[in-house]
């Protein structure tokens, strides 16, 4: 393309010469690729509004609770002494949607994304049953505030506000549980001041990004658009317009042979502009406001049906595949970024499955050393912080495991550990000089719960030597 063609990227779409915003009218789309995202998108809405009342074993499928710092993932309880699994988990994910984008582009963004599916499933369908479709909408717009349009407006504002109150509940359902929610809801709004307000202001945030801010959210705020440019290579595969078979456009006319007179496929008929949530025209090529999500596939395929040529002027595939006519494939990077993933999602899955119920330190008491009982026993003290990770209350024992040596704890001989809380206890081990084998002598601790290994851990017993 000229530089001339490309100065559409100068300026965002939903933006005039005069800094204004321009509101983006939808036309109303159908077709296979929009059964298929409606499908997969009502499939999420349904796993998403269901999931707080899943429980595993009396445990939410998933609770982010960051106050009372409590994490559940599939019933499995996780406490900040487990941040290192967050950490490695959080860099697999990040790394996922590297190779994701590398490969696929941004088809999260048109399939998956709660932004996409609330506005262009939810509200948008709302609001074509409401206003009608774009022409309809158009004209209701320009219409003074008043009668119709005022009850319109009401009315949508209305459906609008209480479907963010839902969505609101949910995502809240899933960081202080959903008993926690029907609490706050049911009881006085005096009794959880702050949990109240909290749901009122991210329902109004929820109301003024689905109601006004919309295809903005994609275009201006969200920082997986600005990946794009960096991680998008020819090989990835996009929503993209064959402009080797759709150009030179040209209005469609009965009984003309179009290639005979130089004129391609695209018929310039603009439906592809008509129906994109963001404004954008895909033929000038890949662009950031595009979000992949095929409304402007099946508004071609459409147009080339009722017209008698070949669907799949606009399609997904990438620049390479439109530009040489090739099949897809990975690129090295790509496979450099998937083998980088698997190897992080071994390490991840490896210490899930080494993660214990129980946590325990144990580290000799500092700026001590070992104690003569008598002239053939030697005595440690150890300071002991153990963490219950599970659900449950557990009681809890220490024995010596591996060493020839006696524990005996400074208090209580089995210990209640309380769900997610540490304690700290002080032990005493005692060993004779004759088993000692030299000056640090190895020994381990393990901890029972309910008489079970649950956790082990090897220290140095201090002696004289011989």
């Amino acid at each position: 393309m000229s530089r001339f063609d490309e100065e559409f990227r100068d300026s965002i779409s939903t933006v005039d010469k005069d800094g204004k915003r321009k509101w983006v009218f939808v036309k109303k789309v159908s077709g296979r690729w929009f059964n298929r995202r409606q499908w997969f998108a009502y499939s999420l809405l349904v796993l998403l509004f269901v999931g707080p009342f899943l429980k595993i074993n009396g445990e939410p499928i998933l609770m982010l609770n960051i106050v009372k710092r409590k994490f559940v993932i599939l019933g499995q309880i996780f406490w900040p002494e487990d941040s290192y699994l967050f950490a490695i988990g959080m860099l697999a994910f990040v790394v996922l949607i590297i190779v994701f984008t590398v490969v696929f582009g941004r088809l999260f963004c048109g399939w998956a994304c709660p932004q996409t599916i609330f506005l262009e499933m939810v509200f948008r369908r709302i609001e074509f049953w409401i206003d009608g479709d774009w022409n309809q909408q158009k004209k209701l717009d320009k219409l003074p505030w008043k009668g119709l349009k005022l009850r319109k407006r009401l009315f949508k504002w209305f459906i609008f506000w209480s479907i963010s109150f839902l969505i609101t509940n949910t995502f809240l359902a899933y960081i202080i549980s959903i008993d926690e929610v029907l609490s706050i809801i049911t009881a006085p709004p005096s009794e959880h001041i702050g949990g109240f307000i909290a749901i009122v202001i991210f329902t109004s945030v929820f109301f003024a990004v689905f109601t006004w801010f919309r295809e903005q959210v994609c275009i201006a705020v969200c920082p997986y658009g600005r990946l794009q440019g960096v991680l998008l290579d020819e090989n990835s595969v996009l929503v993209a317009y064959d402009y080797k078979r759709g150009e030179s456009r040209g209005k469609f006319r009965k009984n003309e042979d179009r290639k005979e007179i130089g004129k391609g496929d695209c018929i310039d008929c603009g439906q592809c502009v008509n129906v994109c949530p963001t404004g954008i025209d895909i033929r000038n090529g890949t662009q950031l406001e595009c979000v992949n999500c095929t409304a402007c596939m099946d508004a071609c395929d459409f147009m080339m049906e009722k017209v008698g040529l070949e669907k799949g002027l606009i399609r997904y595939d990438s620049e390479k595949g439109i530009k040489n006519g090739v099949d897809f494939t990975l690129s090295g990077r790509a496979k450099a970024y998937i083998v980088l993933m698997f190897i992080i999602l071994g390490l991840l899955v490896g210490l899930l499955f080494s993660r214990s119920d129980v946590e325990a330190t144990i580290l000799r008491v500092p700026n001590t050393t070992y104690q003569k009982i008598d002239k053939e026993t030697i005595s440690n003290i150890y300071n002991v912080t153990l963490i219950n990770k599970t659900s449950e209350t557990l009681p809890v024992e220490m024995k010596i495991i591996e060493g020839n040596a006696e524990l005996e704890s400074i208090g209580e001989k089995i210990i209640n550990l309380e769900v997610g809380k540490q304690l700290h206890r002080e032990v005493l081990v005692k060993m004779k000089r004759k088993d000692l084998k030299g000056t640090k002598t190895p020994i381990t601790i393990g901890v029972f719960a309910n008489g079970t290994l649950v956790e082990k851990a090897t220290v140095n017993f201090s002696g004289p030597g011989f």
